[in-house]
């Protein structure tokens, strides 16, 4: 057993496992929490009693992508720095505090504590994200069925907190005011960072506080010129953007060209890289051919990224601009809502007293936690039925709380389909599960169009749709997550050639940046002035994504075969 001590565990697993858990809860409950409120604050008018930033929906949307790939595209140096010279132990701590630091800053009001900020969560995120997910893999260093046990049960924990920040910083930012919710983030990485430091010397021991780099150079057995290569590859990106901006293919003097100029580095460092690797890497036939594959799965996932993350620009503008989000009021007596804080409190606790507090082998401070949140929840039952009472208008951010939602309902069914499949020789390939999430994506946004034809069958006047609509599409959007998310980082480093394993990993991240700066750049054609072009607008992701879908489903055959025997 991988770092496990003789007596208390975190659910059978290594108690090291309940430390990176709950870290990595607070981490991206205050990430998702302030994404959530992000483009809102960015496009609320500044004359406003919550006054925000008084942009307009391009040069929001833009910053937001930025922001966002800056966050993947970090990732990059973090790994570097944590194998090199921190540890991956120091790396989360120090991270964890630029964060926090981060959200500080964005919490004072200004522009320039905004921007500070912003930069601030990024390389932080930077540094924490990558390595905390490496310890998780040397808790288990016998692999197996275990080791994935463990991976999603930290995955149930990361869609706590993304849930849970949504939830709570969504509220205090709309409802109460935007920079309350930014410093509810902070406190979030706050509690983060207490959990780590309390507990990583007691069940985390020796793993994680050695940089990496020496064993895993002569292990892989790459070259030592990968610091000329980098020095090439920067001049030969500098040159190209001086080119883009002479000739007038972009406008660096702006924020969405700024925006537009980054997406075609990101582009150019894929195509550079993999040029690099399939010319000059020394591979052999077969594995020029997973490459390949790589690629596909590279553009593929780039291509869902930039349709999926539209939850916190395009699809989160929508819901607080064209959803009815108003219950009640339902005129309920102040005893209903009592009855249901105490019937989730009674079931709840139930619950909690014969499966947690009577195991004798779990951790004691995480029974303490399960009943703190016992209490929490019975709490909120009360006070959403209590102000559906009196009438209430929910937050916009709340809907993107839909998506962590339905991963927590509905992983365990795909994890138990794929294993089921899997036992009667029917699992579908790589490629085919990625036509299948591209589609389901594609899908998502046929609802949206759906809806909005029915904001734009009312203009002039402001419509309002069903939050049901969102809701449909976060369930398809979330349905094509679980598909292709998965799939496409195991297979990455399946077929990766081991000595391009770290880079090819990478390559996955940035593929996930593309995604977000064109989530970003795309959100940034949501002209409120103009809402009649909204139907084209999702019509656009439809075609995108399904006709991208429908390719990967036809070629399935071919890619499977260049993959040889990787299944």
């Amino acid at each position: 057993m991988g770092n496990s001590t003789q007596g208390k565990t975190f659910f059978g697993h290594p108690p090291g496992l309940f430390t990176l858990f709950f870290t990595e809860m607070w981490e991206r409950f205050s990430y998702y929490g302030m994404r959530a409120i992000l483009i809102l604050f960015m496009t609320a008018s500044i004359a406003d009693q919550n006054g925000g930033l008084g942009l307009d929906a391009s040069n929001a949307a833009a910053i937001y992508g930025l922001y966002t790939a800056s966050v993947y595209l970090l990732t990059l140096p973090g790994g570097w720095l944590a194998d090199n010279i921190f540890g991956q132990r120091k790396a989360i701590w120090y991270g964890g505090i630029v964060i926090m630091l981060g959200h500080i800053s964005l919490a004072i009001p200004g522009s320039t504590t905004f921007f500070l900020g912003l930069g601030l969560v990024a390389i932080g995120t930077g540094l924490l994200k990558a390595n905390i997910s490496t310890i998780v893999g040397d808790l288990y260093p016998e692999g197996g069925a275990r080791r994935d046990a463990g991976f999603s049960l930290f995955y149930m924990g990361i869609n706590i907190g993304s849930f849970a920040g949504q939830m709570v910083v969504g509220y205090l930012g709309e409802s109460v005011d935007w920079h309350y919710g930014f410093g509810a983030a902070a406190v979030g990485m706050f509690l983060g960072l207490i959990m780590f430091r309390l507990t990583e010397n007691k069940y985390l021991k020796e793993v994680g506080t050695t940089p990496k780099a020496k064993e895993a150079l002569a292990e892989s057995g790459e070259s030592g010129n990968s610091s000329m290569l980098a020095l090439g590859l920067v001049g030969v990106l500098v040159a190209f953007i001086l080119i883009l901006q002479f000739t007038g293919v972009i406008n660096m003097n702006s924020i969405v060209g700024v925006a537009e100029g980054m997406g075609y580095i990101i582009v150019a460092i894929a195509a550079l890289y993999f040029a690099y690797v399939l010319i000059a890497g020394g591979l052999n036939k077969a594995e020029k051919l997973r490459v390949v594959v790589i690629i596909f799965l590279f553009i593929g996932a780039a291509l869902f990224w930039a349709g999926f993350e539209q939850a916190g620009s395009s699809l989160n503008l929508f819901a607080e601009r064209h959803t009815d989000r108003f219950f009640g009021p339902a005129g309920l007596p102040a005893i209903v809502a009592w009855l249901v804080g105490a019937a989730l409190l009674l079931g709840l606790g139930y619950y909690w007293n014969e499966y947690i507090r009577k195991r004798d082998d779990l951790i004691d401070v995480l029974k303490v936690i399960t009943a703190v949140v016992v209490v929490g929840l019975a709490l909120f039952g009360w006070w959403i039925v209590d102000s559906i009472s009196g009438g209430w208008e929910m937050p916009a951010s709340w809907l993107q709380s839909v998506n962590p939602l339905f991963i927590i309902i509905l992983a365990p069914v795909f994890g138990a389909l794929w294993v089921k499949l899997a036992a009667r020789n029917m699992n579908p390939a790589a490629p085919f599960k990625f036509g299948f999430g591209l589609i389901c994506l594609g899908l998502g946004f046929l609802v949206m169009v759906f809806a909005a034809r029915l904001v734009v069958a009312d203009l002039p006047e402001t419509a309002r749709v069903s939050t049901l609509w969102l809701v449909m599409t976060y369930l398809l959007h979330t349905t094509g997550e679980l598909t292709l998310s998965p799939v496409g980082l195991s297979m990455t480093t399946k077929l990766a050639p081991k000595k391009f394993a770290g880079q090819m990993m990478g390559i996955w991240f940035i593929g996930a940046a593309l995604g977000n700066l064109i989530a970003g750049l795309f959100a940034g054609n949501f002209d409120e002035d103009n809402a009649a072009q909204m139907p084209d607008l999702f019509m656009s992701v439809v075609m995108t994504s399904v006709g991208a879908g429908i390719l990967f489903l036809v070629m399935s055959p071919w890619i499977k075969r260049w993959m040889g025997d990787v299944e």
